[in-house]
């Protein structure tokens, strides 16, 4: 099949399903909405088990990533999430803890090319990653060489090992409803494991709506983070109930501790 052909039809692919699950959306959040008024209180030692507890910052000094790695076992994170770099040193402060490693591959452009995000991926992998959360190629998604997006995440893939959790950052700001069903098909396609909504360098952030969406069009099997912008329990109960289940967080311990114990938030 030719290349041409090839995108025209996983575009055809994709875009046959869009119209009724853009139907379905509102509904949706007319549900999440009622039900969220409905879903059981969720402790703060609970939700401490969705929150991937980040630092990504260039600025980021040594005395920060010792504060972060305490703090993932303090509170018990699911994991820590850094730049591939600082993984050697998480994954030493870490070992024995039972909290996983997070590495950022790609980060946070998606830009550079597949052969050097695969190598980033088996390096921080040989350092001690449990979880890679890649950027996609967000121009070309929006160019629509979907062959390129797709062969990007699945190259990826293949970096990992069989048990490596492979989360795909589709950076939402800058993507049109559209074009966020199709990074999220392309993902799924592609053998992901999660699909996430944001960077968190590129503005913008994690909202309900966007998580509705990406729940609707990957189902129940692959698994949804919302990154960007969370700083209260509210939002971050308010994404759970939307269909989130894992929390990319800067702010994990002030979202916990700033949480009332008896249900009101």
């Amino acid at each position: 099949m030719e290349h041409d052909e090839l995108i025209d039809k996983i575009t055809n692919e994709v875009m046959s399903r869009l119209t009724e699950k853009m139907k379905l959306l509102d509904s949706k959040k007319q549900e999440s909405s009622s039900a969220s008024s409905q879903k059981p209180f969720i402790s703060p030692a609970e939700l401490a088990g969705y929150i991937d507890h980040t630092l990504l910052k260039p600025e980021a000094t040594v005395a920060q990533f010792e504060q972060l790695c305490n703090e993932a076992i303090k509170y018990r994170f699911m994991s820590v999430c850094v730049n591939s770099g600082w993984v050697p040193y998480v994954a030493k402060k870490l070992r024995g803890s039972g909290i996983k490693v997070c590495s950022v591959v790609g980060f946070p452009l998606g830009e550079m090319d597949t052969r050097s995000k695969a190598f980033e991926t088996r390096s921080a992998i040989s350092s001690g990653a449990n979880e890679i959360d890649m950027v996609i190629n967000v121009s070309a998604l929006k160019s629509r060489d979907l062959k390129l997006v797709e062969e990007d995440i699945r190259a990826i893939k293949r970096a990992c090992r069989s048990n490596t959790i492979l989360k795909v950052i589709i950076e939402t700001v800058f993507l049109t409803d559209e074009e966020k069903v199709i990074a999220c098909e392309l993902a799924r396609k592609a053998d992901a494991d999660f699909v996430k909504t944001s960077t968190g360098f590129s503005g913008g952030g994690a909202t309900v709506e966007d998580i509705i969406l990406m729940r609707r069009v990957v189902g129940p099997k692959l698994g949804v983070k919302a990154s960007g912008g969370i700083r209260t329990y509210d939002q971050a109960i308010s994404l759970i109930n939307a269909g989130a289940n894992r929390l990319g967080c800067g702010s994990s311990v002030a979202i916990i501790t700033g949480a009332k114990t008896d249900g009101k938030y």
